[in-house]
């Protein structure tokens, strides 16, 4: 049974009618959309007159790009790498949900947009997010500034519905058509805000299975949508996130896969931070199987996603829209399942944690591509105002529109690294399991691994350039530790090289590292120091009393 949207007057029923708009929108009329339409003219060279091209943004939960996390996903990989472009380098500035994505909505880095974890006290889908930012993501500029019909289903923000956040009866400036899932991800037995009105579900596979209902309401929007506006769709899955609950159909695939055993798989994390090196090595028999059996269930949660993208892409084809439709797949972030020990979760610097999937399709966009530019989670929302014709400069945002990458520019001059920043979270108590650990972790399994701490506060700078593939990471505490990476030589990230590398070019990335986590807008652009346009001052590095410069790790939240 099809999910229908509700409207005023009760259920909807299979009649040629406009799905309900959240309170606030309105029909645009033929003068208004002449206006937008201005406003959204000559950056991507839509012409007056001319179809301007929808966007469906596909976003997973937790899945991972290093560990193999799009091997399930063929018709995925068919229908939209093969038919466009996929990157294979494609970062997340932090990799937690709600902190990656407000990256998404805003474009902007962490330290600009303030959500610094998943608690309303870090700002995710507080009063504060509300009121600065969600005015200001490039949803909200589509829809009041292009005259785009905007549609959101799935999961928002961790914190989406509390009632410190304005309950379900909060919809985002921005929406036309709002089904939002009541904070984290789940697949039976949650509450959805269709519009701002509560609906709940229970766990009957055939009505309420999320990634399924996800699926029907997006069909529902494709088929009763105006056809006299451009549209825009972000489907927000709980795959591959835990309780990881497959569909009936599915629970028993993979039966003979296991997580992959790669060199940094069950080894001790030597010369890295303290929180890596506290976890037990090798891992206990037990630990194995529950990640094995961690990792097999995420595949087969995301077979229903694999069936979400097809349905997708065959009624946008059925309804003739498919060739003027971009469409990206991506996730919020990485994930690690017995990488250096630590058994499951996201949070740490390594590529298995920030290095998510890219995949996106539409008209200009060659078929089998790969690109090996430097993109981030940032640069989503920069590149869609920029399919729509936005001008950017307008924008406060910190990312880069990679449009022309997917047109295949010629001589583009494009950044050589990125920001990645995480703010550490701990109890104030030990946890009454593991005694020994003491106060300030979190995130502990029964073995007493923990998996986050107050000062697992990092910040890097990720740099991919012709003759560097570098990661550069300070902590935030009292070691002031470092960790450096050449992943050229080292993929896995298992060798340490702080103490060894040119001191040099410490600094020069140290002063890097400062300059990016206090950039905004365009300063987040500027040159990397691989880049042949960097200009290093070495004086910049010291005080006015002649010590060291060091970066400040900020620990405000609005």
């Amino acid at each position: 049974m099809r999910l229908r949207p509700l409207a005023p007057g009760g259920p909807w029923r299979s009649t040629a009618r406009r799905l309900p708009v959240c309170s606030g929108s309105s029909p645009a009329l033929p003068l208004l959309l002449l206006l937008l339409l201005d406003c959204c003219l000559g950056v991507s060279g839509v012409a007056a007159g001319s179809r301007r091209p929808n966007v469906v943004l596909l976003l997973t939960d937790d899945q991972d790009e290093v560990l193999g996390g799009m091997t399930p996903l063929k018709k995925t990989k068919a229908l939209i790498g093969d038919m466009g472009m996929t990157f294979s380098s494609s970062y997340v500035p932090t990799a937690l949900c709600c902190p990656s994505r407000a990256s998404i909505l805003t474009g902007k880095y962490p330290h600009n947009h303030h959500v610094v974890n998943n608690t309303l006290e870090g700002n995710c889908s507080s009063s504060s997010w509300q009121k600065i930012q969600e005015p200001n993501t490039f949803p909200a500029i589509l829809r009041s500034m292009c005259g785009y019909q905007t549609f959101f289903a799935g999961k928002y923000l961790n914190e989406y519905g509390a009632p410190g956040a304005g309950g379900l009866e909060h919809v985002p400036l921005g929406w036309s058509y709002w089904y939002a899932l009541e904070k984290n991800s789940k697949y039976y037995n949650y509450t959805l805000s269709i519009n701002g009105k509560a609906r709940k579900h229970g766990e009957n596979y055939s009505v309420d299975y999320l990634t399924d209902v996800l699926a029907n309401v997006s069909l529902d929007f494709l088929d009763y949508k105006s056809n006299f506006e451009p549209f825009f769709m972000m489907i927000s899955t709980p795959a591959p996130h835990s309780p990881w609950t497959a569909a009936p159909q599915y629970q028993k695939s993979f039966q003979n896969v296991f997580a992959p055993r790669d060199k940094n798989f069950n080894i001790h994390g030597m010369n890295k931070h303290w929180l890596i090196r506290q976890a037990k090595t090798p891992m206990s028999n037990s630990s194995i199987q529950f990640l094995d059996n961690a990792f097999r269930r995420r595949w087969q949660t995301l077979l229903s996603v694999d069936d979400l993208v097809e349905k997708l892409i065959k009624r946008l084809e059925y309804n003739g829209e498919l060739n003027n439709t971009y469409i990206f797949y991506t996730s919020d972030n990485g994930y690690h399942t017995g990488q250096f020990s630590l058994p499951i979760d996201k949070r740490q610097l390594y590529e298995f944690d920030i290095k998510v999937p890219l995949l996106v399709r539409g008209p200009g966009i060659k078929p089998n591509q790969t690109s090996k530019m430097l993109v981030a989670n940032i640069d989503l929302g920069p590149t869609i105002l920029d399919i729509a014709g936005y001008d950017l400069n307008k924008t406060q945002m910190d990312g880069m529109s990679f449009l022309p990458i997917l047109r295949g520019a010629g001589n583009l001059t494009w950044r050589s690294d990125i920001l990645v920043e995480y703010q550490g979270e701990g109890h104030n108590v030990s946890d009454p399991t593991c005694p020994s650990v003491g106060p300030g972790v979190s995130q502990c399994f029964p073995d007493c691994v923990c998996e986050d701490a107050y000062n697992n506060t990092y910040a890097c700078v990720r740099t991919m350039s012709t003759s560097w593939n570098l990661q550069y990471c300070e902590f935030d505490d009292q070691e002031v530790f470092v960790e450096v990476y050449n992943l050229t030589a080292d993929p896995h990230q298992i060798t340490n090289i702080a103490k060894t590398i040119d001191p040099e070019l410490l600094g020069k990335m140290n002063y890097r590292l400062m300059m990016l986590q206090s950039c905004s807008g365009p300063t987040c652009r500027t040159p990397g120091v691989f880049d042949p346009r960097y200009r290093f001052d070495p004086r910049l590095m010291f005080s006015n009393h002649g010590s060291v410069r060091t970066r400040r790790f900020s620990k405000q939240t609005l």
